[in-house]
Parts: C-alpha cells; sequence; structure tokens
C-alpha cells in the first residue's frame, strides 16, 4: 500500500474552505473483503462467491464499513493527518456502488466548511467531503464529515 508515510500534523490553519487533498492508494482483495465480513458484516455477498452470484448485487462485495474503515486509514496515513488524530463529531455516509475486489481506493477530500470555536480557542470545527474511488475514478463512498482540529499553537517567546 502507498500512502504510509511520515507528514506533517495539520491545525485549524491548515484547513481552510477548499483545500483539497487526495491520499495515497490501496488495492482491497477478495480475502481481506471476506475477513473483514467474517469478523463484522457476516452476509453472503461479503463472505462468499457463489451465495453472492444469487443476491442483490450478483458478485462478492465488500461492505460498506469496510470500505469506510480502508477510507479512515487512507486519510490518517496520507490525505488529513491532523494534529492530536482525526476526531469526528459526526457526519454523513453514503455508497452509491460497491466496493469490489481487486478496487484500488483513492480519497479525495475537500474542506467544505471551517468555524472556529468561540469558546474554546485552541480549536476549530472543520467539515470535509471525502470521495473515496476506485481505480476507473467511480466513486464508491461519499462521507462528510464534521472533525474537531486544534489550532496551531503560539510560538514560544
Amino acid at each position: 500500500m502507498s500512502g504510509d508515510q511520515t507528514v506533517q500534523p495539520l491545525y485549524f490553519e491548515d484547513l481552510p474552505v477548499g483545500r483539497r487533498v487526495t491520499t495515497g492508494s490501496l488495492v482491497i482483495d477478495a480475502a481481506a473483503i471476506k475477513e473483514f465480513a467474517a469478523r463484522f458484516d457476516p452476509q453472503p455477498f461479503h463472505l462468499d462467491e457463489a451465495a453472492a452470484a444469487n443476491t442483490f448485487f450478483g458478485e462478492l462485495v465488500a461492505s460498506g464499513w469496510h470500505t469506510a474503515a480502508l477510507t479512515m486509514r487512507l486519510l490518517v496515513t496520507s490525505g488529513l493527518p491532523i494534529a492530536g488524530g482525526v476526531i469526528g463529531a459526526g457526519g454523513e455516509v453514503q455508497w452509491p456502488r460497491p466496493t469490489r475486489p481487486g478496487d484500488e481506493l483513492t480519497v479525495v477530500s475537500e474542506v467544505i466548511a471551517a468555524k472556529p470555536s468561540t469558546s474554546r480557542l485552541n480549536r476549530g470545527m472543520v467539515t470535509v467531503r471525502s470521495e473515496t474511488r476506485n481505480q476507473a475514478g467511480e466513486v464508491l463512498q461519499i462521507m462528510t464529515a464534521r472533525l474537531v482540529v486544534p489550532r496551531r499553537p503560539a510560538p514560544l517567546a
């Protein structure tokens, strides 16, 4: 997987409205889809190709929650390495297309709102819209998340 790299942490001041970030990428395979599903979402279309053939999808597909977890990994390791961690305060997730074995996932994110806190001057709230795309550029997941982001510390005098 590309994307696990050391990068400078991001602060509220680094995330103005309109800033776009593209992560590294990773490839998901059938074994990983089945392993995740067996532990967290044991439905036929996530567990077995033959069983999946007779379902809504007609083939093995990843759990939406697996796609969400991989999206989080990409954001943390190569997209939005926020100082202190990516701390969510709510949001919405949509899965317009399924993730399939062999898909190479990349996340494209854009800051759509940023508001400094008036009660806690050391942080702000940033809203990010992230699209998880496959190698063909098809959008597999759309996540809009409100994140608590620390302000940059004042320089020492």
